[in-house]
């Protein structure tokens, strides 16, 4: 299955901190947002990526025309500075660079890369700026189950604000900390059909004018997930990331999940929770 990455945008919130970089390319770690995303799309079987490219694009093609595996893998260096690689990383990733535009909202870089999903009964889309350690095959199979044109991730926020209830006059009747309300919001890991075409017009935005339409159909579906969920949308919310990486917290790196050794008298299928 096939994985839209939208990482194109100016990411306004970030920029006293990527001015000279996108979004995406904000590093947690030795590596950047971007990569994260991937390699978690990448441990679930799905290798196939197309990048909607924008602003700087030139940094994102950079990045992975001049990759350096050893930075994040365990490597033997010999005589003569020969490196052989304990194991890889992208090797079997496909990537298609495509350059959908420097203002383009989200609506319109999806539908520029259409042709790249012909033949392609679903696909997957992401906003490229949060982390999760959703068993991602448990909301593939939830897509497939409800039969929906659209699905995605729905968790609930995760910073502090508070909602303010009050009268005309501004006379406050309640103050309530958001994450005691049920409140849930979108998470940004999406779930398509190829018909989600037919609802998008040019130059609409995605969660607008076309989500209207599926849910005047009903054809949108929403995946309630209480697991860990990080965004990186702004400054603060990079710095709680790296320090959940310095303390070695990095519950969405579900790669490095121990694995189980089954005794060759006895294989069974295992299946994550």
């Amino acid at each position: 299955m096939k994985v839209v990455l939208f990482c194109g945008g100016l990411g306004t919130r970030m920029r006293d901190y990527s001015e000279n970089i996108p979004k995406p390319m904000v590093t947690i770690g030795y590596r950047p947002i971007l990569w994260h995303v991937m390699k978690y799309y990448a441990h679930y079987g799905h290798k196939d990526f197309i990048l909607c490219l924008g602003y700087k694009a030139d940094l994102i093609k950079s990045y992975f025309l001049n990759y350096n595996e050893w930075l994040s893998n365990d490597f033997t260096l010999s005589s003569g500075n020969q490196i052989q690689l304990a194991n890889r990383d992208i090797h079997d990733w496909n990537i298609n660079f495509v350059d959908t535009g420097l203002t383009a909202n989200i609506g319109q870089r999806l539908k520029a890369v259409e042709p790249y999903l012909d033949g392609e009964e679903y696909f997957l889309a992401n906003y490229s700026d949060g982390l999760t350690d959703l068993h991602l095959p448990s909301l593939i199979n939830f897509a497939k189950m409800h039969d929906k044109v659209g699905s995605f991730l729905c968790v609930r926020p995760s910073q502090t604000f508070h909602l303010v209830n009050m009268d005309e006059s501004g006379v406050v009747r309640d103050l309530q900390d958001v994450t005691q309300r049920d409140i849930w919001i979108n998470g940004g890991y999406f779930v398509f059909k190829r018909d989600i075409f037919d609802y998008m017009n040019h130059g609409e935005e995605l969660v607008y004018e076309p989500f209207q339409r599926l849910m005047k159909e009903k054809e949108l579906i929403a995946y309630k997930y209480t697991g860990f969920f990080g965004v990186m949308d702004t400054f603060k919310e990079k710095q709680q990331l790296d320090d959940m990486y310095a303390r070695g917290e990095t519950p969405w790196e579900v790669w490095r999940e121990p694995k189980v050794e089954l005794s060759s008298s006895r294989k069974v299928e295992l299946r994550s929770a």
